[in-house]
């Protein structure tokens, strides 16, 4: 009798004992929200949600992400803050939806000729680890990444400046001087809202890389893409964590937000370079034309925008920030990893 008794209590032990490592591992489980402003289907998005997958797969489940995708979470220019007030956990978002909140961060978008998504994420990335700019500080920066060359988009042709003059363009950040230095009319407007704003004739073009065309499905409502890849600017991105969430997770899990994160800038700056490839196509599917600009005009785009850049440096200097500094860092890291094309 005394022996069947121990074999129960035994067996009831067991399981209780089975039953608490599993709560404990369910207690010990953290979870944190992520909101990304790109919908679901972009391969931004995507290349986030692999992020995330990795993540969890290399803290044996210690981190669970939940993503919300489409601005559901936090809508893309309150993204930045909704992360550092704690709305979310993790954001991807563009620095330039909160203008004049990062300035010196607006070095990266000025047209400096970027070739690729590669070299843009490369450089914003080594930007900041240099520039090591105050305007991060309440965040962690988890990475950077950034699109190919903006293009000019249009219904019309524009095979110089004078095409373009007085002609509604959407566009963000730095990007709008560019288009008023180049004698368009800037429409400031995030990309979830610009397919509707073609579409309705509130603006006839938009300033965006290649892989709008298909990502956000812009060529459906624009004809002609000029090539101004000479003044190629770019939008620096970001990932950033909540400080606080930050601190509180253990140096193991820290650490394998580190690694997988560099791992990432890789990932997606190829997932750029991909979709704009993916741009192209798509666009040329539908009966789209590229306009090359002539030699003769490129010299005339590359003057206007030069104030732009001029603007960024006074600016930033009368603030008491390195804006010079700044944009000679920006244009020496774009030769040195437009050299290295990895």
């Amino acid at each position: 009798m005394k022996k069947g008794i121990f074999f129960v209590t035994a067996t009831s032990f067991a399981a209780l004992f089975i039953m608490f490592l599993f709560s404990s591992t369910v207690l010990a489980q953290t979870t944190l929200t992520y909101s990304i402003f790109f919908p679901a289907t972009h391969a931004q998005a995507k290349a986030g949600e692999n992020w995330a997958k990795e993540i969890e797969k290399r803290t044996g489940g210690k981190v669970k992400i939940n993503i919300f995708a489409g601005g559901s979470l936090t809508p893309a220019d309150q993204c930045f803050d909704g992360v550092v007030k704690g709305i979310s956990d993790i954001g991807m978002s563009c620095f330039a939806y909160t203008r004049g909140r990062l300035p010196l961060l607006e070095a990266l978008d000025l047209p400096m000729g970027y070739p690729s998504g590669m070299v843009a994420t490369r450089v914003a990335n080594d930007f900041v680890k240099k520039m090591n700019p105050k305007e991060l500080s309440d965040v962690k920066v988890l990475y950077l990444h950034a699109h190919g060359p903006g293009l000019l988009h249009t219904q019309k042709p524009v095979s110089s400046m004078a095409d373009l003059k007085g002609m509604k363009i959407r566009s963000t950040g730095l990007s709008a001087k560019i288009v008023e230095n180049l004698g368009g009319v800037s429409v400031a407007m995030p990309q979830g809202g610009t397919y509707e704003a073609l579409q309705k004739g509130v603006v006839q073009g938009t300033l965006a890389p290649m892989e709008t065309l298909k990502g956000w499905k812009q060529a459906q409502v624009i004809k002609y893409t000029t090539d101004c890849t000479n003044i190629g600017y770019t939008t620096a991105m970001f990932v950033v964590m909540n400080k606080k969430k930050w601190n509180s997770l253990p140096k193991d899990v820290q650490k394998v937000f580190d690694d997988v994160s560099g791992e990432w800038i890789a990932v997606a700056g190829k997932a750029w370079d991909d979709a704009d490839a993916e741009g192209y196509k798509y666009s040329a599917e539908l009966g789209n034309k590229v306009i090359k600009l002539s030699d003769a005009e490129e010299a005339k785009w590359e003057a206007a925008v030069k104030p732009v850049a001029e603007s960024y440096i006074k600016s930033t200097e009368s603030k008491g920030l390195p804006g010079k500094r700044a944009v000679q860092e920006v244009a020496s890291l774009i030769k040195k990893h437009s050299k290295s094309k990895k």
